[in-house]
């Protein structure tokens, strides 16, 4: 029998700091644990509850940042992509946005399980910096992503 993959539609954040860097995590799927990846901030949107809406409290339950709905710049980009996380297939519309961020502390204390079991780290990237660095992110497009979130407004 062939698995119905789960739709969701989430918000992605890029937190931008003043010198022009976007917070990314580092983690990993648990059914691929020797191979690790940077990817952004973000996860579904609840029911009732706007994208936008869904970014600030996933900006505050992954690494504790505060920021209001409102401070979340206009999506930078929105696609739908097909992947598998822990052996379950999901069709996902993922909608990006930027907010600029003081560099905070960044702290997990109020991650979900299965996100403080599978992330190793944090650090802030600038766009040219990832590209070189030969580390392995998702999306494909997201130094591009940084880019336009750094970009004076």
């Amino acid at each position: 029998m062939t698995e119905i993959p789960l739709r969701r539609f989430t918000a992605r954040v890029l937190p931008v700091d003043a010198r022009g860097r976007v917070l990314l995590l580092y983690g990993f799927d648990p059914a691929h644990p020797d191979s690790p990846y940077w990817f952004t901030i973000g996860g579904a949107a609840e029911k009732e509850e706007s994208l936008e809406q869904a970014a600030a409290r996933e900006l505050f339950e992954e690494v504790g940042i505060t920021a209001a709905p409102e401070r979340f710049g206009r999506p930078l980009e929105t696609h739908t992509v097909e992947f598998s996380f822990a052996d379950r297939a999901y069709v996902q519309d993922q909608t990006y946005f930027p907010v600029r961020v003081d560099t905070a502390e960044v702290r997990f204390d109020h991650m979900e399980e299965i996100e403080l079991a599978t992330t190793l780290g944090h650090r802030w990237w600038g766009a040219d910096e990832l590209e070189a660095s030969g580390e392995v992110y998702h999306p494909p497009i997201l130094p591009a992503l940084i880019r336009r979130a750094a970009a004076p407004s």
